[in-house]
């Protein structure tokens, strides 16, 4: 709740300390068993919040309640048992598995971190996490290198899936990826999530991909929620004008589709979070753009059906012209 995470400048003899308040109080809500996609341009702060939420990365302000127990001060021993109960999975499957360390030790390292002491039972709970991600458990003596980036990102899925965890954030896992290994693992996560009732939050930068994977989506800009819905209310009716450009940006196999009333290509780059515009952070690259948008930050609406986004143009009329 009001979940604000800042990064700090070097200060010199010429340069003031400078502030990057890379997610900006933010309300976030997911219910056990579904499936939150975070979406937004690079740099949008969609990494730094998944971090946040598990305690990786610093929180300035607000808090992160886990299962109705608030985790914001935990540290040794007590942070370490509850993150047994959640795990993250990275976007680099390469980069995130130890190239010394054989997939069979890579698996077997949580389970001994948390607790394990019957060293017996863990090869039989590696093998059957590793039939479960779709790899074949002779393969338990291989390591890294030996695999096809699809496999690594398999055995990467199975490492946070082991200690069974009630939730894990998803870290662009798709993007090093080639398409049809997207689907691939896509279906994956929807295995585990079945039978191990998991629940996901699942950053992405690409909107189209997880419209049929997603049970509800938060699209994020310049580190807030702009808007926040599920998928088919975010598909059928965008409130937001970013929402409706990264709608209208992605690829179609429908070239005939309906694009939603003003979408547009986004125009100009993402400002700096060091310096982020007044008013609506999104003002300088917003199609519909009125005066009040560059004056004063808008409040999130209730739309009904648990979609909400922040936007005037949902408070007021536009200005003629």
């Amino acid at each position: 709740m009001g979940l604000t995470v800042e990064f700090r400048g070097r200060r010199s003899l010429f340069k003031p300390e400078s502030v990057v308040q890379a997610v900006s109080n933010v309300d976030l809500t997911i219910e056990q068993g579904e499936t939150l996609a975070v979406v937004g341009e690079s740099g949008c702060g969609k990494s730094t919040l998944g971090r946040a939420l598990l305690r990786s990365t610093p929180i300035a302000h607000g808090r992160v309640e886990f299962k109705g127990r608030d985790i914001t001060r935990l540290s040794g021993r007590a942070l370490r048992d509850a993150r047994s109960q959640f795990q993250m999975i990275f976007q680099d499957p390469y980069a995130s598995l130890n190239p010394k360390m054989s997939i069979y030790e890579t698996l077997a390292e949580p389970l001994l971190v948390h607790g394990a002491t019957d060293r017996a039972s863990i090869r039989p709970q590696v093998l059957d996490m590793l039939s479960a991600a779709g790899l074949d458990p002779s393969f338990a003596e291989r390591y890294p290198h030996e695999f096809s980036g699809g496999q690594r990102q398999r055995v990467a899925i199975a490492r946070a899936a082991i200690l069974r965890p009630d939730f894990i954030v998803c870290d662009e896992p798709l993007s090093a990826l080639d398409v049809s290994l997207q689907l691939q693992i896509l279906k994956l996560f929807t295995a585990l999530k079945q039978q191990f009732s998991l629940t996901y939050l699942f950053i992405s930068h690409d909107l189209a991909r997880v419209f049929g994977f997603a049970d509800r989506i938060a699209v994020m800009y310049l580190g807030k929620i702009v808007e926040i819905g599920t998928a088919a209310d975010l598909y059928r009716a965008p409130a937001h004008p970013y929402t409706r450009a990264l709608i209208a940006a992605a690829p179609s196999p429908n070239p005939h589709r309906d694009i939603p009333p003003a979408a547009a290509t986004l125009r100009g780059d993402i400002p700096s979070p060091a310096n982020p515009p007044k008013g609506c952070r999104f003002h300088t690259r917003c199609p519909q753009v009125m005066d009040v948008c560059k004056t004063r930050e808008p409040t999130m609406s209730d739309l009904g059906n648990g979609q909400r986004a922040a936007c005037h143009l949902l408070t007021q009329p536009p200005m003629a012209g």
